[in-house]
């Protein structure tokens, strides 16, 4: 507080005698005498909300409330002398309501009760927190307390009231929340209560873990009767995409139960003569759906506007791969030689925004994720490249007669199966593992005779990758020591699919089975079987999204008719979609059978539309 010389000086005499004031005039009445009662101390003006203790002159005799009244007046002493104050070592008390100090006379605008008031108000703002034998203010406790867990604050708020309070405040609990990955869009006023929503949210963790492990939830097939034969399924966030021989390309949000899948409708449309091409691949984001067809079309829809493309392209030839970037628009096509990369402006306008030509036809192509530009990351026959705008073609792996058989690929790092030339000159088949930024093989994994035919790096925890082999093995790798983790024999035609979280992993066979498998226990929880082998898996905490995609997309002899060769079901692929989440088991997680809307005109002996109107059971 800043005053003048002069004020300072009258603030000093007024307290002095303030202080002379307060000193008592008699003697300590002893025990037994009359009138010996438990004295009553009279507020002092200027102190009475200092920590809720009145200010009073040291009694004698040593004790607590004189050690107490020492302190004060030395303090006030250091202040009337101009000294800074020293540190005091007192323990913590909760402040008491102060009595309401006693009228003061009128005093001049400027005068020393703005300067008493001033530093009563100062004195009224410390908040120190004890720490053993230290006070430490109210925000650094805070700061200290922030890099404790759950169970330490537990523990702390087990030691006073003091501690209880902070520990409890709402800072660190929505800190807590969000790192451990909980309402990560949330803000800190978007909750009363902290801890409470923790517990809620790890309380719901359990129940999603427990239905996982004893397959307690819905499952339903996502059918589209008139698309013929399933060609690709793929999946992002609970949205699904299908392509058929039909040509059609179906969309279904299973985070709604609205399995009522619409149609995204192609550019050459149902005018043009003839039969629409077969799909080849699609892919989904959070933001588009892409369709690749036979005849080498590419289009293009954004799931905010409709079913109309919004863009549209053609390649000469049949197209080989296609690749979607997690987020952003950016496409990638191999088609022959040649790699064409697509991608939109700000304003939303396409444009190609590079074009590659490779001596090799191309098996494997994925997107780099998280990246400004988009980056491809092509696999043909024996040679992988990394296939950037300033270093066309450039060649992260290539050795002569080891093929590619399985590709994935991170931010940072690119994970392939290579096919060895065997035991005989001791070159089995192994996991390479690529930095992109270096161009350098961090480290080999496995050492197998079946060839590795599917890897999942992306969608791992962090230093883990998990693999499938023909040999019906699912491998996890720790990516720091260089070692297998465990080895589960799954199959009994060997690992088609496969993707892992911190404690499970769910593999798909050649031969439709379905595992869900304990990672840490290395046991087998629970499993589903199809016809065809499983081509796609998605999942997150509370779903699973599978889809069994038949090698032959033109059967013969399904049914006697020329003209209707996917008759029967048997040939044409399913999905199934669970749901293992406490919020949607309800009413509205009924299987789709019981949901029907009665409008579909053609079954089968187990898919008979219901007469019955059961929906609201």
């Amino acid at each position: 507080m800043a005053a003048g010389p002069s004020e300072l000086e009258l603030f000093r005499r007024r307290w002095r005698a303030e202080l002379a004031g307060a000193r008592p005039g008699r003697k300590r009445r002893r025990a037994g005498e009359p009138g010996s009662g438990p004295s009553r101390r009279e507020p002092v003006s200027g102190w009475s909300s200092c920590g809720g203790v009145p200010l009073a002159a040291p009694q004698e005799g040593g004790g607590e409330g004189g050690r107490r009244g020492a302190g004060y007046f030395a303090l006030a002493r250091s202040l009337l002398d101009g000294k800074a104050p020293g540190a005091r070592s007192r323990r913590h008390r909760h402040p008491r309501p102060a009595p309401p100090p006693p009228a003061q006379p009128a005093a001049e605008p400027g005068g020393d009760n703005d300067l008493l008031g001033q530093l009563i108000r100062d004195l009224n703002e410390i908040n120190e927190v004890p720490f053993f034998d230290i006070q430490l203010p109210y925000e650094l406790a805070l700061n200290i307390f922030q890099y404790l867990g759950r169970t330490e604050l537990g523990r702390c708020a087990q030691v006073s009231k003091t501690w209880k309070i902070l520990a409890e405040d709402e800072v660190l609990w929505f800190r807590l929340c969000q790192q451990e990955g909980y309402l990560p869009d949330a803000s800190i006023s978007d909750c009363s209560c902290w801890k409470l929503a923790l517990q809620d949210c790890r309380a719901k963790e359990r129940t999603l873990r427990t239905n996982w492990k004893n397959r307690i939830g819905a499952v339903s097939q996502l059918q589209y009767e008139l698309g013929k034969v399933l060609c690709d399924v793929h999946s992002c966030d609970g949205v699904v995409i299908a392509g058929y021989t039909s040509g059609d390309v179906r969309l279904w949000d299973t985070r709604t139960w609205d399995y009522t899948a619409p149609i995204l409708e192609p550019v050459h449309g149902s005018a043009d003569p003839g039969p629409q091409p077969h799909v080849s691949f699609v892919r989904i984001n959070s933001s588009l759906a892409v369709a690749a067809y036979e005849d080498g079309t590419v289009n293009v829809w954004s799931l905010m506007i409709g079913r109309e493309p919004i863009h549209h392209y053609q390649h000469n030839q049949r197209i080989q791969a296609l690749a979607l970037g997690s987020e952003g628009a950016a496409i990638a096509t191999a088609s022959g030689f040649q790699i064409k990369v697509e991608s939109a402006d700000d304003r939303g306008y396409w444009q190609t925004t590079a074009q590659f030509e490779i001596q090799k036809l191309v098996k494997f192509l994925h997107l780099v994720p998280d990246v400004g530009s988009p980056v491809p990351i092509a696999a043909a026959e024996d040679t992988v490249y990394i296939l950037k705008a300033e270093e066309p073609g450039k060649v992260l792996h290539s050795v002569y007669g080891q093929p590619v058989t399985c590709l994935d690929v991170s931010a940072n790092e690119a994970a392939f199966g290579v096919k060895g030339f065997g035991w005989l000159l001791n070159e089995t088949n192994k996991i390479l593992l690529y930095n992109l930024e270096t161009g350098q093989c961090l480290t080999k994994l496995g050492s197998s005779l079946g060839d590795f035919t599917c890897v999942n790096l992306q969608n791992c925890p962090p230093w883990m990758l998990v693999t499938g082999n023909k040999d019906r093995r699912v491998r996890v790798y720790d990516l720091r020591k260089s070692k297998s983790l465990c080895s589960l024999y799954a199959h009994h035609l060997g690992v088609s699919a496969v993707q892992m979280d911190d404690w499970k992993i769910v593999s798909g066979g050649e031969e439709g089975l379905v595992c869900v498998w304990d990672q840490r226990m290395g046991t087998k929880l629970w499993e589903m079987h199809a016809r065809h082998p499983v081509r796609h898996i998605w999942f997150n905490t509370h779903s699973l999204i599978t889809a069994n995609i038949p090698d032959e997309k033109n059967p013969r002899g399904a049914s006697i008719m020329d003209d209707d060769l996917t008759a029967h079901r048997r040939h044409r692929g399913i999905i199934y979609a669970y749901e293992f989440s406490v919020d949607q088991l309800v009413r509205e997680s009924v299987l789709p059978i019981c949901r029907s809307s009665y409008d579909e005109v053609i079954g089968y002996n187990y898919n008979i539309g219901l007469a019955v109107p059961y929906d609201n059971i």
